[in-house]
């Protein structure tokens, strides 16, 4: 550790401090320029052992035509465009579920995380037994049997659960009821959601510095829902309606889309729920009796006292856990689910080009990954500091 400030007129510390420096950094871009060097020496080597075997190599294909169709899609893809937009769809799909499962993961693992603080034996053993058996069953097999669930025990489509006007359930999946006017309702839900957000946000920050981004996500999700909702009662409802074994109206969720979704969020809500019990139980007991000296009810302790300082432990590793639930959507495979994976296997398959399809996935999730870590610092590092 360098001294707070060098002694006044000390020329030969500053040399020293200098040339340490120069030390310092001249080996760091030795050591940059020797990985360089491997690395070109590396991609050198496979490209003239690919050549020697005259195997096609380099990422042209991406212009070709793909020539395969995707089940479930976000983006308009036909089989005539290229590989390059296929693995866009195929991203796409993957954004779709990690969106949803950090969503739902992150609601679950809170609510169980404070319930097993509960004294009542009941609540507390069934929040402990949620926590231990969807976070030591491999994820895969959850994968498995949650899809077993929807496409086995679930009525066929002419029988599906409903709420009439509303949604059916079978083995076909789940459709609901959305607005007539889908493009309008999305974007008027995207307005409201950062609105709300924003209005929330600011709210929260007057009263509750810590719980400030928490307010701006609950506030814009409930200012997205009611637009939502304002658009379809404006517009009129597109409805899910049984047509002799079809159904037909609606938006749908296939079975494949809400086993991995569900799977993913189970699977992490319960390492989630741990770590934010673990930052509540690391609140010094101390904090916990004054709070109740003052006469604070046990809600208010804990989302008042207990639950903002909690949050401080826990959004390190809580980053850790979002990762690897984006990391984990890659057993979409699995389930039939055309994530980025099953699109990159389905073109090794056809051109032949693992090398360059398995660089591009990981390129991929790389940068999602490096998206996720940059987002939560900067959450820890609003969270973490210091009140004004």
């Amino acid at each position: 550790m360098e001294p707070l400030a060098a002694p006044v007129g000390d020329a030969a510390w500053r040399a020293r401090r200098r040339a340490e420096r120069l030390r310092a950094w001249s080996l760091q871009g030795l050591v940059a320029l020797l990985l360089v060097a491997v690395g070109v020496h590396i991609a050198r080597n496979v490209g003239a052992n690919l050549d020697a075997r005259q195997i096609k190599s380099g990422f042209d294909f991406l212009r070709d035509p793909a020539g395969f169709n995707i089940g479930e899609l976000l983006i308009d893809y036909t089989a005539r465009d290229t590989y390059l937009r296929a693995f866009a769809a195929g991203m796409a799909n993957t954004l779709r579920v990690s969106i949803a499962g950090i969503v739902v993961a992150s609601l679950l693992g809170v609510a169980i995380g404070l319930l097993r603080l509960a004294r009542h034996p009941l609540v507390y053993g069934l929040c402990a037994a949620y926590v231990e058996l969807f976070r030591n069953v491999p994820l895969v097999i959850q994968l498995l049997a949650i899809y077993l669930l929807i496409t086995e025990l679930l009525p066929d489509s002419s029988g599906a659960l409903s709420i009439p006007g509303v949604a059916l359930l079978s083995k076909e999946g789940l459709q609901f009821a959305v607005p007539e006017e889908g493009r309008l309702a999305l974007e008027w839900a995207l307005g409201a959601l950062v609105v709300g957000g924003a209005a929330g946000f600011l709210a929260a920050r007057r009263w509750l510095e810590v719980g400030a981004g928490l307010v701006a996500v609950v506030a814009g999700g409930v200012a997205a829902a009611i637009a939502w909702i304002a658009v379809g009662a404006e517009t009129g409802w597109s409805e899910p309606v049984l047509e002799g074994f079809l159904i037909s109206g609606g938006a749908a969720l296939t079975p494949e889309f809400l086993a991995l979704w569900w799977g993913l969020s189970l699977f992490t809500s319960a390492s989630i729920a741990e770590l934010v019990r673990a930052g509540a139980l690391a609140v010094p007991a101390g904090q916990w009796d004054a709070a109740h000296a003052l006469g604070m009810t046990g809600r208010q302790v804990v989302s008042g006292v207990v639950f903002p300082q909690a949050l401080r432990l826990a959004i390190p590793p809580l980053a850790s856990q979002y990762m690897n639930l984006i990391k984990n959507s890659s057993l979409a495979v699995v389930i039939g689910y055309p994530d980025l994976v099953s699109i990159g296997n389905t073109s090794i398959n056809q051109n032949g080009q693992a090398l360059e399809v398995i660089v591009i996935i990981m390129a991929v999730y790389l940068s999602l990954n490096l998206i996720v870590a940059v987002v939560m610092s900067l959450v820890n590092a609003r969270v973490t500091r210091a009140p004004r």
